[in-house]
């Protein structure tokens, strides 16, 4: 029998639900309860992947090769579970069932509405994500009062009511603004948010007060007595150093135990593993600057899953790692100059790309550690084209269709495809490592399994040129048709992968990748 949290967020957008359900959910885990995240979004989107990041962060790619929303890095980087396709639901995908269903006649002439054919398939949906869980989490996006996020409120509203009180919980996460000017914290946002969820027809039982500080008892017991929630439900949710302090907060506030109470479980007063994880993160003295050349980086959840990798190798080397963001559309070299690493993201399209060029040039020939994911690869390969091996006008046909040398091309099976969601290379594929490299040595095996979301690719009618003037090919599909792994023979650190490695680190398992790109920036100090 699988039980329910539903999350929910009121007065504003980006207070952390993600952060805060992965959290939750790690405690749970702790308890020895099987435990499942989902990710309920209301655009009309069937997926995030055609999304540019300025509007909705990342795109987060599963093992299975579902584009998804960022919150599910949260969710895989927080517990042991890979997720899936299943783990996150648009309103569009709701939507695109039902009308392809009534298309087919599914519903024998019946008139299609919101109620209740559409919340019924976002009931349907919810319950098949419970499978192998204890406690199933349900994070809603958007704000309690969007239009757009009232049917999943009604479903889960709905739900509870099916399942009774006794097997769904709900959590509402709201701000508690400080008004500077008069030195404090002010609930009324709080109280309107929570009437707002009480007209819906859910009473929330516990209630996470996100604040720039921290929630003092006097504000406790004053939305608890507002808002209808026990006291020792109002759980102060203040800005931290560290996302992973986190669960730890939740933990000190008794959320675990309040949850194991009104579900019945047995509460086990158990260590944190996260303890171990914040220890070393503020108890480290040495600090390494990465630049992160991209053209997202006035949004940093453009790179969320990168920069949180970063951390991962950071903590396993005892060290800080600090990001510098430079903008590639106004690259200067004097912020690589003091730097002890370069980092260039995967991206699309043609803006930005010489700045990225110019970056991965100077990491070549400075010696610095350099790092290359996706598109970083795919440029590194343009930029030794035309500086190394001197073809002018190497390029990727996907910037210039007419380049004499067209170093990257699109992938074969990409020439026919008319759609543009969900059509890339998505998801877990086999890499073989070569004897002799760097990156069989890091990664200390010979096959891995890795996430891609490309179109293009090495075109393998240079490799043997490229090979003759020293770069090497580390990493290929085990049938040696597509480039997986590049570097360079005479630098320290000069590695680029087709894959997104970033996706499949954690805190307690730092991707190999980064933990040795941070350890050779160490170096540099």
């Amino acid at each position: 029998m699988t039980y329910y949290i539903f999350v929910t967020g009121g007065v504003l957008s980006s207070l952390g639900k993600g952060v805060a359900s992965a959290s939750i959910a790690s405690l749970l885990e702790e308890q020895g309860l099987k435990v499942n995240i989902q990710k309920l979004d209301p655009y009309l989107n069937v997926d995030p992947g055609t999304m540019s990041p300025y509007q909705h962060g990342e795109v987060y790619v599963t093992e299975d090769g579902a584009e998804t929303d960022l919150d599910l890095g949260h969710y895989e980087r927080f517990i042991n579970r890979h997720m899936t396709k299943k783990n996150n639901v648009t309103a569009g995908r709701v939507y695109y069932n039902v009308i392809r269903r009534e298309r087919e006649g599914g519903y024998l002439g019946a008139t299609v509405q919101v109620i209740p054919h559409i919340i019924d398939e976002i009931k349907r949906l919810i319950k098949e994500a419970e499978e192998d869980s204890d406690v199933l989490i349900v994070e809603i996006g958007g704000t309690v009062g969007d239009i757009e996020g009232l049917p999943f409120l009604e479903a889960a509203r709905q739900l509870s009511v099916e399942l009774g009180k006794d097997r769904v919980l709900f959590v509402h996460i709201t701000y508690v603004p400080f008004v500077k000017t008069a030195g404090e914290l002010k609930t009324k946002p709080t109280q309107h948010s929570v009437k707002e969820l009480r007209a819906i027809g859910i009473q929330p039982d516990i209630i996470l007060c996100r604040s720039e500080v921290e929630i003092p008892e006097s504000i406790k017991e004053k939305i608890a007595l507002f808002t209808s929630v026990k006291k020792d439900a109002v759980i102060s949710a203040p800005d931290l150093e560290c996302i992973y302090e986190v669960p730890l907060h939740f933990k000190e506030q008794g959320i675990d135990r309040l949850i194991s109470k009104v579900f019945g479980f047995d509460y086990k007063n158990v260590k944190s593993k996260w303890e171990g994880i914040v220890h070393i993160f503020k108890s480290v003295q040495k600090e390494v600057r990465i630049a992160l050349v991209g053209k997202y980086v006035s949004l940093k959840d453009s790179y969320k899953s990168i920069s949180e990798a970063l951390t991962h190798g950071g903590i396993a080397n005892g060290v800080r790692v600090k990001i510098e963001w430079v903008n590639s559309e106004d690259y200067h070299q004097e912020v690589l100059e003091q730097v002890h690493g370069i980092l260039v993201p995967g991206g699309f399209g043609e803006r930005g790309i010489e700045g990225k060029l110019k970056a991965l040039s100077y990491g070549r020939q400075s010696k610095k550690p350099t790092f290359g994911i996706c598109l970083g690869m795919q440029l590194m390969c343009v930029e030794f084209a035309r500086n190394v091996m001197g073809l002018e006008g190497a390029n990727s046909t996907e910037f210039d269709p007419l380049t004499p040398h067209p170093v990257i091309d699109i992938m074969e099976e990409q020439k026919h495809v008319r759609e543009l969601g969900g059509t890339m290379r998505l998801g877990s594929y086999p890499c073989k490592l070569m004897e002799g490299t760097k990156a069989r040595e890091i990664y200390g095996k010979e096959i891995v399994y890795e996430r891609h979301r490309h179109r293009y690719e090495f075109n393998n009618r240079y490799r043997e040129s490229f090979e003759r003037f020293g770069m090497v090919f580390s990493g290929l599909s085990p049938d040696g048709k597509l480039v997986e792994l590049i570097e360079l023979k005479d630098h320290p650190w000069y590695i680029g992968c087709q894959f997104h490695p970033e996706f499949k680190s954690k805190p307690f398992q730092p991707h190999p990748l980064f933990v040795s790109f941070i350890s050779a920036c160490l170096q540099a100090l």
